[in-house]
């Protein structure tokens, strides 16, 4: 349930994701159907929550005049708040928080080294002189949902240039943004839902100062690994505890000793009382993006061109890692996150790529659009309106199909490249070494210098430079020969097209591929150095096969916005009475369901909890993806639960028929009362097309019960500490 973000790779999520943007679902929403913004639930969906079992007043789930549920949710980013990587839930009056294993599994990594392998061994502070800083890491708390579209619409006419558009909607954002940020007081984003045709102001407070307090080891927190990721039944200790701090005042501050723990004004009382099937579930978070209106157009484009290559690319990059994390502890843990982050992602496409084919996803959108088509046609005014949106839609998505195959490769496969990364950083030493500029050239060595840093941080050129070699390989066996960049001309003439010699003969003579070199370089930099350095020709060759697709590809891509937004309308004019939510966009949601199993096929049922019986059923001490601690074992053994146990088990993780994403990881799972009973950190195999189409007869969440959560944290740790600061209900 992440998002995508690893090491010596940016991938534009907004990219990613926009061939399969929407902005609602057209259907008749079973009642767990929706993520629905906590603004509006007093209006739409607070009656139906009552009936399924909520015993709190709208007003004690979302108030902006005094505390209430959703100042205890938190967004979890690296700076900023367009986009929240997962979600956090406020647990002590001590700033104390709760999140996903996977969630916190960078900042784990981040302070694991050879000598504290956090990651093996897991992280437990005892006192707050112990939590770790977690450089980077922001917590946002929302102040206030405005719904601002009154201020743009009518700025916004049809006959704009959607560049004239675009530009219009960030000029009046921006004024927005400002007043509501009262001078740096506060963070605001202003986002567009139903694809431009509303808008809403987000406003919140940010703390900067995010510490790590607990993680229990990899064999708990990530238990089944790669081979269990998005399957049920699951037994996976997803959680890691954090902790925000603020100045002495309680504002948001940059990391400093002096800083204390944060004084929480709402956190989550814990339910000891456990769940059961048909209990009212809520789920609340920034479930990161959602396609429920993409067209049979947009998922034949996605399973033909889009997901292929992504699992094309991704698949060999693990495959590279994997080989030398197997034989380098080192290794390893500097490529853990990033290796869990581009598995999850996969997978994912793999998931999504059966699941929509199995679950005939592209039949049920052409029902909508030939409803749409229907209704349309009955009315002249309404046909010239919406007559050629679909056609437009088709065309657009045929036009980014001509090009998806070498753009993506261009984009992944080969401006991904950590040696081409790095030479492309170099453009302006390049242009002030031209116009013999001085004070140019000292500014952009300065800033290179720092860029070098981080750049090889954590760094195996081994797998750096076998990426390259296996990543033109497949790049070369799968785009048109007429396509291939002209690298490749000369990788034939002077190498054979072996692709292990040319990317030995960078690795060994580029100054962009060794931290030495380059800072060699940046220190005595010249014009000649540039002509001659092969992966400063790999790097021009890539950017120049990235800018013959980027202009048709992007062209399609505004397009596919323009009609996008106009078919949206268009279905919401057709069923004006129909409550109709917002397509995820990491903003706050709230989704309810309840507690309840599934039947994935025939014959076969599961049920909707795990015990700690199936961790040991599980066990391969061979397999690193499910060994068993000892300590667990023993626990097990004398079935020493404490008060977290249920009958004489201890149940692990359970599920909901809730509507989540990604960015939903860490999410808190509440019961009626208000209470936590347990964290969503995944959604299950069967519907992995959900992202795309509810399906409500197998459209599951997969949550760590809280009460293993507790467990671990008091049994296996000892980290009484802790458990003392929560607030327990029995």
């Amino acid at each position: 349930m992440k998002k995508i973000l690893f090491k010596g790779k940016m991938i534009f999520l907004t990219l990613l994701v926009f061939f399969a943007a929407g902005s609602f679902t057209y259907s008749e929403n079973p009642p767990d159907e929706g993520m629905w913004l906590p603004l509006l639930l007093d209006r739409l969906n607070y009656v139906d929550m009552q009936k399924m079992g909520l015993h709190l007043t709208a007003d004690e789930l979302y108030n902006i005049n005094h505390n209430s549920l959703k100042d205890a949710i938190v967004g979890l980013s690296n700076g900023g708040v367009t986009g929240f990587f997962c979600t956090a839930e406020m647990v002590s009056a001590q700033g104390m928080l709760f999140t996903n294993h996977h969630c916190g599994f960078g900042a784990v990594q981040e302070q694991s080294s050879t000598e504290h392998d956090y990651l093996t061994t897991g992280f437990w502070a005892k006192s707050n002189k112990e939590e770790l800083p977690n450089e980077g890491m922001c917590a946002s708390f929302l102040q206030r949902i405005e719904n601002v579209t009154d201020s743009l619409i009518p700025f916004l006419p049809d006959t704009l240039k959607e560049s004239d558009r675009a530009s219009k909607v960030k000029e009046i954002s921006a004024r927005i943004k400002k007043r509501a940020e009262e001078g740096g007081k506060y963070e605001a984003t202003v986002k567009p839902f139903y694809s431009g045709n509303e808008y809403y102001l987000f406003v919140f407070k940010t703390y900067k100062d995010v510490r790590l307090v607990g993680a229990p080891p990899s064999s708990i927190g990530k238990f089944g690994g790669d081979t269990d990721n998005w399957m049920w039944p699951r037994h996976t200790g997803d959680f890691t505890i954090l902790r925000v701090y603020s100045d002495s005042t309680g504002n948001p501050a940059k990391y400093s000793e002096k800083n204390i723990p944060l004084k929480a004004p709402y956190h989550l009382p814990i339910s000891l009382k456990g769940i059961k099937k048909n209990d009212f579930a809520m789920i609340w978070g920034y479930p990161g993006n959602t396609s429920r209106y993409l067209t049979s157009y947009g998922i034949e484009y996605n399973l033909s061109a889009f997901y292929p290559t992504i699992i094309q690319i991704f698949g060999k990059e693990l495959e590279v890692m994997k080989e030398r994390m197997d034989v380098d502890k080192v290794v390893k843990i500097a490529y853990a996150s990033d290796y869990a982050s581009i598995a999850n992602t996969w997978k994912n496409f793999i998931g999504q790529s059966r699941m929509l084919v199995r679950n005939k996803v592209e039949d049920k959108k052409k029902a909508i659009e030939n409803d749409f088509i229907t209704w349309y046609g009955k009315d002249p005014t309404l046909l010239k309106k919406y007559g050629k949106v679909l056609d437009d839609l088709k065309n657009n998505y045929a036009n980014m199909k001509k090009v998806a195959v070498p753009f993506f490769y261009a984009n992944l496969a080969g401006m991904g490249l950590d040696v081409v990364q790095m030479a492309n950083k170099f453009d302006g030493l390049k242009s002030a070494l031209e116009k013999k500029n001085k004070g140019a050239l000292k500014e952009t060595q300065d800033a290179l210098k720092s860029d070098v840093k981080e750049h090889f941080k954590e760094y195996d050129q081994a797998i750096a430079k076998k990426t390259l070699a296996e990543l033109l390989q497949l790049y070369y066996t799968n785009v048109p020969k007429t396509e291939l960049p002209v690298i490749f001309t000369r990788i034939e003439k002077d190498y054979n097209n072996d692709f292990k010699a040319f990317a030995e003969a960078v690795y060994t003579g580029s100054v962009f591929a060794t931290p030495e070199k380059v800072n060699a370089f940046i220190d005595n930099p010249s014009k000649k150095a540039f002509k001659k350095d092969l992966g400063w020709e790999l790097a021009r060759s890539m950017s120049e096969a990235m800018g013959k697709y980027a202009g048709s590809f992007g062209a399609a891509r505004t397009s596919l916005g323009v009609s996008s937004r106009l078919f949206i309308a268009g279905l919401r004019q057709m069923n004006p009475d129909q409550v109709k939510y917002p397509d995820a966009n990491s903003t706050m949601r709230m989704s309810y369901g309840s507690v309840l199993d599934y039947y994935p096929a025939d014959a076969v049922h599961y049920d909707y909890f795990t015990t700690l019986k199936g961790v040991m059923q599980k066990e391969d001490p061979t397999n690193e993806e499910f060994i068993v601690d000892k300590k667990l074992k023993d626990l097990y053994t004398a079935k020493d639960y404490g008060p977290y146990g249920e009958n004489g088990e201890m149940i692990v993780c359970f599920l909901t028929t809730n509507d989540i994403t990604g960015g939903n990881s860490g999410s808190p799972v509440i019961n009626g009362d208000g209470q936590l009973i347990g964290l969503a950190f995944d959604g299950n195999w069967e519907a992995m097309s959900g992202d795309i189409m509810f399906e409500p007869d197998m459209q599951r969440t997969i949550n760590v019960d809280i009460r293993y959560v507790l467990f671990i944290i008091d049994k296996f740790a000892g980290a009484t500490n802790l458990i003392n600061e929560l607030t327990l209900v029995k």
